[in-house]
């Protein structure tokens, strides 16, 4: 009996330090909180699927650590809908207690959210909408800065190589319009509006005339209507963008099918990766505005991601956003280099210091597959630089299930096709 109770307690005292030593190994463990913005469900679940796996590559690839901390993902849902996005955030605020935000699709639900950026102190990196309204009201109070740093380029400045592209066509004979008139459409959020803003400018710019302007709901499907009067002006070019899969599908197809002559573009055909399976033919001489899965490296990687998740990815959802996540990365590293901490605070100090001031940049030569640089400047406030040295969108058209890129010439693979 003495025997067995002397056992008992070595094996109580040697239970009791393997005990203890988890429990200081437990204490000693640094998280990092990290939440996801996307529309998980909706009618835009499939984007949300694609940077949903997007982010899992990209913190899989450092074994969801930075420094010594271990990363832990809150995907945040908005569903497309400013409202929804914002009971989500603030759950992830205030339950998770998240310490940064990144992505975040839509414009719309970005306006919403970057209130509450600000009153949570949470900063965030990596916001894909691009709408004017976000960059104006960034700028309209100091209040911003850090709190919520976009990654797509100025929209007004990109939406210029569309006009760029036709209007070269037209001097070098590949094109003869009957006459320089536009329609224009869009999904009725503020991407859309601003899409066709920018649009309309460019267009108006070079002395094209506008003949009507269109916004569409989230459901809608039937196209016949628009489509009439498109051929019934006589508008030579058709131009828009929805981010909503079944709209955009329904839309190319149904223009194919009543014969409409113009030329379309259809900004953000291919943000997912069975853009073709949702078209068929029908996509034959759309244009887009997108970045392609153009050099080894990013052609292994688009591989490794089919090959993992089964779909094959999208240059602007899965790829872009995989870059955006590396550019936070990269600045979460520079926070526990610089103040030996990783949290809201460090994490904002570097983005007010470095990044908006254009000191810390992110880009190919560092790992990206996409993007050549992000580089950001006071002067654009929340928006990256655009140009194919940093932001670049060349303007590509589809052909047979096959986006290539028309312009401009330095990167042009193949010649345009006219109708």
């Amino acid at each position: 009996m003495k025997k067995l109770g002397k056992i008992t307690v070595v094996c109580m005292c040697m239970f009791l330090a393997v005990g203890a030593l988890g429990q200081k190994a437990w204490a000693a463990e640094k998280v990092l909180k990290v939440g996801v913005i996307a529309p998980y469900t909706g009618s835009n679940a499939r984007i949300g699927a694609e940077i949903k796996n997007a982010a899992l590559m990209a913190f899989e690839d450092i074994g969801y650590k930075i420094g010594d901390y271990t990363v832990k993902l809150v995907f945040i849902d908005d569903q497309m809908d400013p409202a929804k996005g914002a009971s989500a955030y603030a759950e992830a605020a205030e339950r998770e207690d998240v310490q940064a935000t990144t992505i975040c699709w839509s414009s719309s639900v970005t306006l919403a959210l970057m209130d509450l950026a600000v009153k949570y102190k949470v900063p965030h990196i990596g916001g894909m909408g691009g709408a004017q309204s976000e960059i104006d009201k960034y700028k309209s109070d100091p209040k911003y800065k850090g709190y919520w740093m976009g990654a797509y380029g100025i929209l007004s400045e990109l939406a210029v190589g569309y006009v760029e592209f036709l209007e070269d066509s037209i001097q070098k004979g590949l094109w003869k319009p009957p006459k320089k008139l536009v329609a224009l459409f869009a999904l009725d959020t503020e991407w859309g509006r601003t899409v066709v803003s920018s649009l309309k400018k460019s267009f108006q710019n070079r002395g094209w005339a506008v003949s009507s302007e269109d916004f569409f709901s989230a459901n809608q499907t039937d196209f016949y209507p628009a489509m009439a009067k498109y051929k019934n002006s006589g508008a030579t070019v058709v131009a828009g963008t929805s981010s909503i899969a079944p709209l955009t599908a329904a839309f190319t197809k149904q223009a194919a099918e009543v014969g409409l002559k113009a030329m379309i573009i259809n900004d953000g055909l291919g943000w997912i990766g069975e853009w073709y399976k949702l078209t068929g033919p029908a996509s034959n001489y759309v244009l887009d505005m997108i970045p392609q899965f153009s050099t080894p490296k990013a052609k292994e990687w688009a591989k490794r991601y089919e090959k993992k998740f089964g779909f094959e990815p999208s240059a602007t959802a899965s790829g872009c956003n995989y870059d955006n996540i590396n550019l936070f990365v990269k600045i979460a590293k520079r926070a526990q280099e610089k103040y030996g901490k990783i949290d809201k605070g460090s994490l904002h100090s570097v983005i007010s210091d470095e990044l908006c001031t254009g000191k810390l940049t992110y880009g190919t030569d560092e790992g990206a597959i996409l993007i050549k640089k992000f580089q950001y400047s006071p002067e654009l406030g929340s928006a990256p630089k655009t140009g194919m040295d940093y932001w670049g969108l060349p303007v590509i058209q589809y052909m047979n299930g096959v986006g290539k890129v028309v312009y401009p010439p330095d990167v042009k693979e193949a010649d345009p096709v006219f109708k």
